[in-house]
């Protein structure tokens, strides 16, 4: 593993099993994540990006172990998480964190703002009842909320400040990889710009290295360094976030992002339109899983699956049309 390498994903497998009826168990099961790899560099935001129902969020739960991955390796700092027992994945809980996409459900009704940013230092036995409610205080401030908030409930505050205490819990065992699972996706477009500058400020104060999934483009481009675009459990393209927004090879990666509007009524960006509904992941399209949509496809496409190839520096297409394998 290459040393400025936090995260390396490599062959990444969840697969649901899907129940037959009240009595019986079926053999089919819902490949929800199915072979992903990919790294995350410290500092960086590695965003990842597809449409809802892709496998995007499970492939994050998947490395913190919030979900258990059916198989592949997950290596963090160079641990294989994966191997780890439960009871020893406890160490490293204080360095992965994760931010949820609902600012309201991830929160505890019943519990105060400083309790819930309270909460991991208490159960990890950090600093005594002081310390914690002064570590506290301080997170709050972090991320601009102010410390005589800690005694008022979740349902006091707004979306985009609920969010925030969201981040201020996350941050308090001072991690250095968080998940960010749509963390703006539930709010106001303009509370979104505050919450990701809010996000990039930290990331820069703190050293922090995100994992950032969405389905909003604009907001991908924003905040993040290298971009993963996934369909139907697999990646298909991965890059900087410039030359995915400007160099797109794959032709689910061309459509998605002709469908992000233009803020100028003089200019008009041509719409791809994809033909047909996204396939069931209990039973995808043989060869390339994009194929049935994709208006490139050539015969050989159903019969091969293809696999990420690197087209230039770091710039990863799986597509046997526009990135044939060289190897072969």
């Amino acid at each position: 593993m290459n040393s400025q390498t936090l995260i390396e994903v490599q062959n990444l497998t969840k697969h649901f099993p899907v129940g037959a009826g009240l009595f019986g168990v079926g053999d089919d099961v819902v490949r929800a994540v199915d072979g992903v790899s990919f790294t995350i560099r410290r500092g960086e935001t590695f965003g990842l990006v597809g449409e809802s129902g892709c496998g995007k969020s499970t492939t994050g739960r998947c490395i913190l172990r919030l979900i258990e991955p059916t198989s592949g390796e997950v290596y963090f700092q160079g641990e294989d998480l994966l191997s780890i027992a439960s009871n020893g994945l406890r160490r490293l809980r204080r360095d992965m964190q994760i931010i949820f996409q609902d600012p309201y459900s991830s929160l505890n009704p019943r519990m105060t703002v400083g309790q819930i940013v309270e909460e991991p230092l208490t159960i990890h036995r950090i600093a005594d009842r002081g310390e914690r409610r002064a570590r506290a205080a301080e997170l709050l401030r972090l991320v601009g909320l102010e410390p005589e908030h800690s005694s008022r409930y979740p349902h006091e505050f707004s979306g985009g400040q609920r969010q925030r205490i969201g981040i201020a819990r996350a941050l308090a065992l001072n991690p250095k990889f968080i998940v960010c699972d749509e963390p703006v996706s539930a709010l106001d477009v303009s509370v979104q710009a505050q919450v990701v500058n809010l996000l990039q400020d930290l990331q820069e104060q703190l050293g922090l290295t995100y994992l950032f999934i969405s389905h909003g483009l604009s907001v991908v481009e924003h905040i993040s360094n290298r971009v993963g675009i996934m369909y139907l459990g697999k990646l298909v393209e991965t890059a900087s976030s410039d030359e995915i927004f400007h160099n797109p090879l794959h032709p689910y990666t061309r459509a998605l992002l002709s469908a992000i509007p233009v803020p100028d009524p003089e200019r008009r960006r041509e719409r791809l339109h994809l033909a047909g509904d996204v396939p069931t992941a209990i039973a995808p399209p043989s060869g390339c899983r994009f194929r049935t949509r994709c208006p490139i496809a050539e015969p050989r496409c159903a019969e091969e699956e293809p696999q990420l190839v690197e087209v230039s520096h770091d710039h990863f297409v799986a597509c046997m049309v526009v990135a044939p394998d060289k190897k072969k």
